[in-house]
């Protein structure tokens, strides 16, 4: 053998002990993929429920606003009615209510008036009376 056939040797042994580095580090790989498609297919076996959970809700959340829905404009309907009948009571009773007030007012300010003014004239009287009998 010559040297020249020894060299082709060892490179051909080289070669293959690349080629077996290679293999190996290949099918590491190739179950690595596996895992990876299998953690794959179980996130998905996992996720329908969970979209079928979350459709489930948002349809009952959508029926829960549109109660909501109803319920607001129900309520402004009400509000709606109360300033109407605020309105009508303002307008029927209000000036009346308000007239038959200040006539009371002004009664009350009249009687109590003229009743400090005899206390006054009456005090006056009793004062001449007490200088006339000195």
């Amino acid at each position: 053998m010559s040297a020249g056939q020894i060299a082709a040797l060892v490179a051909a042994g080289a070669f293959v002990l690349l080629v077996l580095f290679l293999a190996i580090a290949l099918v590491k790989l190739g179950r690595t993929l596996d895992e990876a498609t299998v953690a794959i297919r179980k996130a998905h076996e996992n996720t329908d429920p969970l979209l079928h959970g979350a459709s489930d809700t948002i349809t009952h959340v959508n029926t829960q606003l549109e109660r909501v829905d109803g319920i607001t404009s129900n309520a402004q309907t009400v509000t709606g009615n109360v300033s109407a009948l605020s309105s009508v009571f303002t307008a029927t009773l209000g000036g009346p209510l308000v007239k038959t007030a200040a006539l009371s007012y002004g009664m009350s300010k009249a009687i109590k008036a003229r009743r400090a003014a005899k206390a006054e004239n009456g005090k006056h009287s009793l004062r001449r009376g007490r200088k006339s009998r000195k």
